[in-house]
């Protein structure tokens, strides 16, 4: 799935290019995509309007239109959103689930073969916050992010760290590949409860997410199954990733071979060594 460094890899692509220009057909060829409104009712929504800017929140893709219109867009796991420049230039129809053709003649293309995707048109600022407060929680990537906040976040949560990463009203964006990156840039095993990290664990998490992040974002996400930039070239964090999908190769750190273990429901990869697991708690005997 697309987290926050295949997201911004694309609005950072997207951004320049469709900023300013005018939305001159939009077509919804999946109902899915835009349920529970209808396609046509979305079309309308997008016809004739200037695009102001793309913003991200977490895995959100946020185009800002005019009167302050938004369409969030979120990739889910296999959704891919393309610049194509000539109709010639595009995929097939298998997987074509919305096309938008602008101004200048380029297009915009919203293709996922799973057809998990979604698109949803939201008026006004208020209606956009209040989306968007419901489903995501702290920017990992913004000033306002710091140690305190990830603390506050976990304080009293009895939830295995990682599916405490996972939660996207906790810290929006991270998922299963950069959360164990994170973790295992911060020395800590997946499994230990997030209300129970210390200050200086909690410190080093912080800085583990960002770091995570940042190396994503500049080797343009990972191309691991169907992730794709906007100009459909594959992304190369994959070859450079710490721990994750390294089951038997030598840790980077002590070169003690990595593990495969299930965390959260999730495949997670970790180094028993750099990161030890937690300690049973003892149970009072009466």
């Amino acid at each position: 799935m697309p987290e926050l460094p295949e997201v911004e890899t694309i609005r950072n692509q997207l951004a320049p290019r469709v900023r300013g220009r005018t939305i001159v057909e939009a077509e919804v060829f999946d109902p899915l995509w835009c349920a529970p409104r209808s396609p046509e009712d979305v079309e309308r929504d997008l016809r004739g309007e200037r695009i102001v800017a793309l913003g991200r929140r977490g895995k959100y893709l946020v185009m800002e239109l005019e009167d302050e219109r938004f369409l969030v867009m979120h990739l889910r796991m296999t959704g891919n959103f393309l610049w194509v420049a000539k109709p010639d230039d595009e995929p097939g129809r298998a997987h074509l689930r919305v096309r938008l053709v602008l101004d200048d003649g380029n297009r915009l293309l919203f293709v996922d073969q799973r057809r998990f995707g979604t698109g949803v048109v939201v008026d006004g600022r208020e209606e956009l916050d209040a989306y968007l407060g419901e489903r995501v929680g702290p920017e990992p990537l913004d000033d306002t992010f710091t140690p305190e906040v990830l603390a506050r976040a976990a304080r009293g949560r009895k939830a295995p760290v990682k599916a405490f990463l996972l939660d996207q009203r906790r810290v929006a964006g991270v998922g299963n590949i950069y959360a164990d990156e994170a973790l295992f840039r911060a020395r800590i095993h997946p499994l230990r409860p997030a209300g129970r990290l210390r200050r200086n664990e909690i410190e080093r998490l912080h800085t583990g997410i960002v770091e995570a992040l940042q190396a994503g974002i500049a080797r343009q996400g990972a191309s691991i199954d169907n992730y794709r930039d906007a100009d459909g070239a594959r992304g190369s964090m994959q070859d450079e990733f710490l721990i994750h999908l390294r089951e038997g190769e030598p840790c980077v750190r002590c070169g003690r071979p990595v593990a495969k273990m299930v965390a959260a429901g999730r495949g997670t990869y970790v180094c028993r060594h750099c990161q030890p697991a937690p300690r049973a708690r003892r149970v009072a005997r009466p």
